[in-house]
């Protein structure tokens, strides 16, 4: 009997952008097979090829790309062969494939759910292209699907728009229109690196048991090596548009050939450590007084409570580490200690180097200027917090222009001296921030910050945008400037891994509250509040031995009790 062959096979597969300099290969060569049943994922960095490669399978390569050389055999049950990389990518034959035999789902949920139609009439419109079934059939099965993917109410919720669900339930849609034809293959370009991992703990679980039924293949792409850990059957590891690895999981982890591969797993390894760096500092002195007392502040908007008497402290040369999902208010709250918004209640107290105590949330004028010289921020997007019409020496020398330190050689000295401080050459200085990779533009964005000598920075999701072996690069050379110069940090990140890393302290929030503080130790490895515990139980662990989902557990918040006494 023979042998039955892969339900997809790529060989040697070359995928070219022609640019006006020649030709750039995106993907280069690469071979791979994935039978049914199975997962493979799909694992580099940013520029790796990974997405190129997914939608090649499909065809659907942004233009002027185009499938050079190389075949895609998709190879069904029913005995059908077909090379995909020789359809035409508006042909009816590809059209036919999409959906029905291969389905895939996007990183991004929101750009890719249509905003003038509901989610039903997404969903259904799948279904009556190529189920062919009557409207009423499609909208029962519709809301059968929405069911399965444990979207609330799905009755209701079939009728609403995609900006009318959360993050999550977005995402949960997208899964649902791409189950809808029972694909024999799922496509899933990194569908959970938007989420939470709470959430993204449910949409992994969520894809594995609908797996299970149905029996698809997987194709998962991801930069995220815990979740490669928890639900790879094989691994292929991209860099610059070539195979670097590929193999079995737990040859992938445990015994890695290639440099690369186990550069990227020392990388995640290391982020269940605290830093080095830290390790060599001198203890903090935990009787000086706060160089920042938030107490009792709220936020709100509206109706909406973003902060709900939220109370804490910040020492002298301390990293303190704010974790939370998102909505849980840690932005809100980084974004009121600057006074970027005005709080509805409560003290800001900032002692200043003279010794003198300010309330950040009273000031104005000439004072409130005077205190965002000492406290400044560093933002989540490298993209969008520089203005694409300035070069970098404007961005980074603004701050000392507008507050009348320094101008003409002064300035360019100081721009240069502080590109040096923050690892760029300054020769580039000249050059807008669209010349500069993820991690240079977060570089930039950090001298900036540092230019008027601030005494606080507010770091939001500094590191989130940036692929891990980057991240070790700016964790580190923020706690490199934070001895140079000593800053204390408020660093506000919904990933554990960075703030036991880097914080000494952490506090943890769950809807506008802080529902647990303590030294980062304790609350990541032995946390007391269960919400906590429950964030602790979501994050995948970077080893696939370790596969264990018993652990993981959902919190649910506990209902007041309105009993006589206490509703009166």
């Amino acid at each position: 009997m023979p042998a039955r062959k892969p339900l997809l096979e790529v060989r040697n597969l070359v995928t070219e952008f022609p640019l006006r300099t020649g030709v750039f290969r995106a993907v280069n060569d690469l071979s791979f097979s994935i039978d049914a049943g199975r997962t493979l994922c799909v694992v580099g960095e940013s520029g790796s090829g990974k997405s190129v490669t997914a939608r090649s399978i499909l065809q659907i390569v942004d233009a002027p790309g185009r499938i050079a050389s190389g075949s895609i055999m998709l190879n069904t049950a029913d005995g059908l062969s077909v090379d995909l990389a020789k359809l035409h990518p508006r042909s009816k034959a590809i059209r036919a494939v999409r959906g029905r035999d291969i389905a895939m789902i996007f990183q991004e949920p929101m750009s890719s759910l249509s905003p003038v139609h509901t989610v039903g009439d997404q969903i259904t419109e799948a279904l009556r292209l190529h189920m062919k079934m009557t409207k009423a059939e499609a909208r029962a099965e519709a809301i059968n699907l929405l069911r399965q993917v444990e979207i609330p109410n799905p009755e209701q919720a079939i009728d609403r728009y995609a900006f009318q669900y959360s993050g999550g339930m977005r995402q949960r849609a997208m899964i649902a229109m791409a189950l809808a034809c029972k694909p024999k293959l799922l496509i899933a370009d990194e569908p959970t690196t938007a989420l939470d991992v709470t959430t993204q703990a449910e949409i992994l679980d969520l894809i594995a048991r609908l797996q299970k039924q149905t029996g698809m293949a997987v194709l998962f792409i991801t930069h995220d090596m815990g979740v490669v850990a928890q639900i790879a059957d094989d691994v292929l590891v991209m860099h610059h548009g070539v195979a670097r690895e590929y193999g079995p999981v737990e040859q992938i982890f445990h015994a890695p050939q290639d440099d690369y591969t186990k550069m990227l797993i020392g990388s995640v390894l290391k982020l269940e450590q605290k830093a080095e760096i830290r390790l060599a500092r001198a203890p903090l002195d935990r009787t000086a007084q706060p160089i920042l007392e938030v107490r009792n502040l709220s936020q709100h908007f509206g109706s909406l409570k973003a902060l709900d008497d939220v109370s804490i402290s910040l020492l002298p040369g301390e990293t303190l580490g704010i974790v939370g999902e998102s909505g849980s208010g840690k932005t809100t709250m980084g974004r009121a200690i600057m006074r970027l918004y005005d709080p509805t209640a409560g003290e800001m107290l900032y002692r200043k180097a003279d010794g003198g105590v300010v309330d950040l949330a009273r000031i104005e004028g000439a004072a409130l200027k005077e205190a965002r010289r000492e406290l400044r921020m560093v933002f989540q997007d490298p993209f969008g917090s520089l203005n694409p019409r300035m070069t970098v020496a404007q961005v980074i020398g603004e701050p000392l222009l507008v507050n009348g330190i320094a101008r003409g050689k002064e300035l360019d000295d100081r721009v240069s001296h502080l590109m040096e401080q923050v690892g760029l050459d300054p020769r580039g200085r000249e050059r807008y921030p669209h010349a500069f990779s993820g991690g240079q533009r977060q570089r930039i964005g950090i001298a900036r910050a540092i230019t008027l000598n601030p005494r606080i920075i507010v770091a939001d999701e500094a590191t989130s945008a940036l692929d891990v072996s980057v991240r070790f690069q700016v964790l580190d050379l923020l706690m490199k400037l934070q001895d140079e110069l000593g800053l204390a940090y408020i660093f506000i990140s919904h990933d554990i891994g960075v703030i036991r890393y880097m914080c000494g302290r952490v506090g943890v929030m769950y809807r506008g509250k802080i529902v647990e503080v303590g030294d980062a130790d304790k609350v990541c490895n032995a946390p007391d509040h269960p919400y906590t515990q429950a964030l602790l139980s979501a994050i995948p662990r970077p080893d696939p031995r370790d596969r264990d989902r018993s652990r993981r557990f959902r919190y649910t918040e506990p209902t007041p009790v309105r009993n006589g006494s206490s509703a009166r």
